[in-house]
């Protein structure tokens, strides 16, 4: 018997409105924690307001938000399905001749929706929320005075301080070191006038200080002057500087490929931002995987009972998959598995269960 479009469409908007309504609760508990926790950090810090931490609760928002967004996915299509056969409408659907194929397509489809909506929509704009909210992190919280960017015509870092302030430009990174090579440096007064610039073949960080090896120091009026070696003092670490990189979370999906090509071209490491970006790929795989599995263990007490039980064994067991993806990233994050591997296999075995697991209720 074929779903007739009235239906669908209910039962479409039942599992929407339940989706919506379990990612509130989530969003506003998230909101909650993580601005005590940002009050908290911010209590010694007299320049961040009350006001500032609640906005900058709300753009931080998104870092955890987008990763429920599956157990929000889970938990929906379970109340939605539980409460369908509660109300005995997915029962007398069955006995009209539906099979559960048919009732769960138009949840299928929605939560394919909301998949490509989260990627190719919604992440751009907590992209831009995240980096916005790093940007205020690092200034008020952290008090960091150093940023790194990375773009097409190479690498550019900026030092800000009391007694010195530069901008370096580098055309490309030593890999796996924080050599600089092909360096241009120039020196700032405290209004940001250009006071000199410096070129040099190369810039290594050393305790306290970038070396600068073969350089020219050129200054108006003044001819240039051939440096050996310059020391230009700075307050950078090598763990400050690949903290200061441009995390995967504050690019969006689409500009993600480019960024991956300027950091193979600059020598950096690629594999966060491709290991990101796969993910968000396969976010519409996993949103169906949670519609699978939510059907998997909500609909089974219509026949053999215990409800609670089989809806807590599914939560666990979501759990128990989020934990597994963990490791997996893990694996390809260490280069011990592929990149793509890695992002697309949870979500690919997730569908394997749940369409194994239905296929044994519904023709078991």
């Amino acid at each position: 018997m074929r779903l007739s479009p009235t239906l669908s469409t209910y039962i479409g908007r039942q599992f929407l409105v339940w989706f919506l309504a379990v990612l509130g609760g989530m969003l506003a508990i998230i909101y909650l924690l993580d601005t005590v926790e940002l009050l908290r950090r911010a209590a010694n810090k007299p320049d961040a307001s009350f006001e500032l931490v609640v906005g900058m609760g709300l753009l931080k928002l998104p870092e955890i938000g987008q990763e429920v967004f599956p157990f929000v996915v889970l938990f929906g299509g379970m109340y939605t399905f539980w409460r369908l056969t509660r109300t005995q409408e997915l029962v007398v659907a069955r006995a009209s001749g539906i099979s559960v194929w048919q009732f769960m397509a138009p949840v299928l489809a929605v939560a394919l929706l909301l998949g490509l909506a989260q990627i190719m929509v919604l992440n751009p704009v907590f992209s831009a929320m995240l980096s916005r909210y790093e940007h205020l992190e690092n200034r008020y919280l952290r008090g960091q005075t150093s940023s790194l960017d990375i773009a097409r015509s190479g690498l550019w870092l900026r030092q800000t301080g009391e007694t010195q302030r530069y901008l370096i430009h580098a055309e490309s990174v030593v890999p796996g070191t924080v050599t600089l090579r092909r360096v241009m440096v120039l020196l700032e007064a405290p209004g940001g006038r250009i006071t000199s610039r410096l070129d040099a073949e190369s810039a290594t960080l050393a305790d306290g200080h970038w070396l600068l090896r073969e350089a020219w120091y050129n200054r108006p009026g003044l001819p240039p002057e051939f440096l050996a070696k310059y020391e230009l003092p700075t307050d950078l670490t090598e763990e400050r500087i690949q903290s200061s990189f441009a995390s995967p979370d504050t690019l969006s999906f689409w500009e993600l490929p480019g960024f991956i090509r300027t950091l193979e071209t600059t020598g950096l490491s690629s594999v966060r931002h491709r290991m990101h970006w796969h993910t968000l790929l396969a976010r519409p795989m996993l949103f169906a995987a949670m519609v699978l599995l939510a059907a998997a263990f909500a609909l089974r007490h219509s026949r053999t009972g215990g409800s609670l039980a089989l809806i807590g064994t599914g939560i666990v067991a979501a759990l128990v998959l989020f934990a597994v993806q963990d490791v997996v990233l893990a694996l390809g994050l260490s280069g011990t598995i592929p990149v793509a591997l890695a992002a697309w296999a949870p979500a690919g075995v997730a569908v394997m269960l749940g369409t194994a697991a239905l296929l044994h209720l519904e023709d078991g």
